[in-house]
């Protein structure tokens, strides 16, 4: 009984705030609105909608291809890092992950707008490369576009990829690696055979941990996208902001996710797959 005590604030705050919400905007997909008024009547009509309006499956496609860029671009800059820690520095390794977290002690949005003035028509890169001579007249394309989204969530969501790959690295047996050299494998091959495959758990968790929320963000693509770089999430605040219609933003939600479980579902089995016939 004592122990049922202790978990109560936990299961009641997992409750409130993770279950009640989706319970909620579940709920309210349903409905209709008129003016400011709810509907309380059950209707598909807001899914509907949804299927009938190419524009919302071209945009959630759009989403999920951008957050999958992101992803692979962000474990890709991530590896590195970490295995740099993990292997290559040997004390004060702490000091190191300090430090690569210290930019991400700032504002999400300052660092949103330190990439808009980086990537401006007359930001830094355009006038470095203007000074250098490589360029006659500032890259027009740096910005308002998919490429800037990408790059700007890339560095956002750095940190998240490299603490989880890191802690994978960090777990490895070395005497497997030192086994591995000394029955002959070179380096390049003992990291695909040994090293890489036992630090796929972090991969994956980073991958999971970029790709969710990249789906959903609607600060980034407003600021850095322009017209051209509008993901999903755009168009929910769009609904639940200017548009005032709740019902439809909380269905185009509800289908994010769903679709979002999905692919997340299907990745899993996948690798899941691809280590039981690796091992």
């Amino acid at each position: 009984m004592r122990g049922y005590t202790m978990l109560s604030p936990t299961f009641i705050a997992m409750v409130l705030g993770l279950a009640m919400p989706l319970v909620v905007l579940f709920t309210l997909s349903f409905w209709l609105q008129e003016y400011l008024d709810f509907i309380r009547t059950f209707s598909f009509a807001n899914y509907f909608e949804f299927f009938h309006k190419p524009i919302y499956r071209k945009l959630l496609l759009k989403s999920i291809r951008i957050s999958g860029i992101v992803t692979i671009a962000t474990v890709l800059l991530a590896y590195p890092m970490a295995y740099f820690i993990a292997f290559r520095i040997k004390k004060n390794k702490l000091v190191w992950l300090i430090l690569i977290t210290v930019p991400f002690w700032t504002s999400y949005l300052l660092r949103v707008f330190a990439w808009k003035i980086m990537l401006g028509y007359n930001g830094v890169i355009n006038s470095g490369l203007i000074s250098l001579g490589f360029i006659s007249e500032p890259l027009a394309f740096l910005l308002y576009n998919p490429t800037s989204v990408v790059i700007t969530l890339a560095h956002a969501w750095a940190a998240f990829a490299i603490l989880p790959i890191y802690v994978s690295l960090e777990k490895i047996d070395r005497s497997l690696l030192e086994a591995a050299r000394d029955l002959g494998e070179s380096a390049w091959m003992t990291f695909l055979r040994v090293t890489l495959p036992l630090s796929l758990p972090g991969v994956i968790a980073a991958s999971l941990l970029v790709f969710i929320p990249t789906v959903g963000d609607y600060v980034t693509p407003s600021l850095v996208g322009g017209p051209r770089g509008i993901m999903i999430g755009n168009v929910i605040q769009s609904m639940f902001g200017e548009s005032q219609n709740w019902p439809m933003g909380a269905a185009i939600s509800v289908m994010s996710m769903f679709t979002v479980a999905v692919i997340i579902s299907l990745f899993l089995w996948g690798t899941h797959s691809s280590r039981k016939r690796i091992a």
